[in-house]
Order: C-alpha cells, then sequence, then structure tokens
C-alpha cells in the first residue's frame, strides 16, 4: 500500500526568488504572487489587479487566498474559483504553474497578460523556450474557455512568471545559470520594469522530483 502523500517541501522541488515594486505614488503593488505546495506538487501563481493602488491589491490578495486554499486543484479549476472569487473585486489576470513532483511534469495557463516563459537548462533542448498559454480576459469579469498544457521539466529548467510591468525584451539577455533565481528575479526587476505600472516578476528553478 502506497504512503500517504505528504505536503511537498517547496525548496525540495523549486529555488524561487520573487521582485516586485509599485507604480510611482503608490503605497501598495497591485501585483501579487504564491508559492504554495501540495501532496506530490508545488503550485505557483503570479496575479495582477486590474489597475493599481488598494482596489488592485484587494484583488490580488484575494486570488492568493483562493488559490492558496485550493493549491491541489488542477489548474482550471483553481482560475475558475478565482473567477468566482473575483466578482465583487475589479478582477485580474492570473497565470498559473503546477509542479507534479511524481511525473516531472509542469501544467500552466493564464487568464489575462500575466506572461510566463519556460528556459530549459538543455542547450540541445527543442524548443529552448516555451512561453505560457495565454487566453484573452479578466477573471473576475470576463471567463474564457481555457485548455491547460502539460510540459515535461528537467533539473534547472527556469520559469520566469511578469506582470505587464516587466518589459519582455529581458529575453534577449538570458540569466546566468549559476545565479540565484532571487538574484535573477531582482535583476529583471531593476533593469527591465516599465515605471507605468506595478512591477513583479517571479523566478523558479525547477530541482527535480522530490524523494
Amino acid at each position: 500500500m502506497r504512503p500517504a502523500a505528504t505536503a511537498v517541501n517547496p525548496e525540495s522541488l523549486v529555488e524561487w526568488g520573487v521582485a516586485q515594486i509599485a507604480i510611482e505614488g503608490e503605497t501598495v503593488s497591485g501585483d501579487g504572487h504564491l508559492v504554495s505546495p501540495y501532496h506530490d506538487g508545488l503550485l505557483i501563481g503570479v496575479i495582477d489587479g486590474l489597475g493599481h493602488g488598494a482596489e488592485a491589491a484587494a484583488a490580488a490578495q484575494t486570488a492568493v487566498v483562493t488559490l492558496g486554499e485550493h493549491a491541489h486543484e488542477p489548474v482550471i479549476s483553481l482560475l475558475k474559483r478565482c473567477h468566482e472569487a473575483l466578482r465583487s473585486t475589479r478582477g485580474a489576470a492570473v497565470s498559473l504553474a503546477s509542479f507534479n513532483a511524481m511525473y516531472g511534469t509542469m501544467t500552466w495557463l493564464g487568464v489575462g497578460n500575466v506572461e510566463g516563459v519556460l528556459l530549459r537548462a538543455d542547450k540541445n533542448a527543442v524548443p529552448l523556450q516555451e512561453n505560457v498559454m495565454l487566453f484573452p480576459g479578466v477573471a473576475g469579469h470576463q471567463f474564457p474557455s481555457l485548455r491547460a498544457v502539460v510540459t515535461p521539466v528537467n533539473a534547472d529548467d527556469l520559469l520566469v512568471l511578469f506582470t505587464d510591468g516587466i518589459r519582455r525584451d529581458f529575453l534577449s539577455e538570458p540569466p546566468i545559470p549559476g545565479h540565484s533565481a532571487q538574484r535573477i528575479a531582482d535583476r529583471i526587476c531593476a533593469k527591465y520594469r516599465k515605471g507605468t505600472d506595478d512591477a513583479l516578476v517571479l523566478v523558479a528553478r525547477y530541482r527535480g522530483a522530490a524523494h
């Protein structure tokens, strides 16, 4: 008989770091994130509350709490839960990546414009870079039909999720493999934030299946 599943230690599955900064003039950021372990896996999410300021932050926090309470569920179910929870808020863009430690896979998708990129550690991999499938809409207000993508992940593959306050052209300067996830996130946020919106970038390096 298989032993009862226990929550994965997030540090055993991914090394991660996050950097964010609110738009000038605001004391809080409308962007949010979570890294939430569950049995055999780990959920990572980045949320961009519509607009900025306190109301955007409230929407993002509502999504973070909802996701954290149900992290073990499939990503499409999680986005539907977010949609219902955010109906009384401004709404938000949400992108999720759920790692399955048992199978060495990542299931990911997004609603809105929180972008995600998976950078392969193996330089012979084809393709070297994959992008999250984004569906137009706003969780809480305009919810599309969804389809999740499952992709295998290997040790040292790097996931980067970022809100629209970050310029995408950081990809022209690939992260240095030896740098920590936190250092990579700090550098992207400092060098590539637009300054016209809240900015958040989350970097997660996959360590390989936990044992």
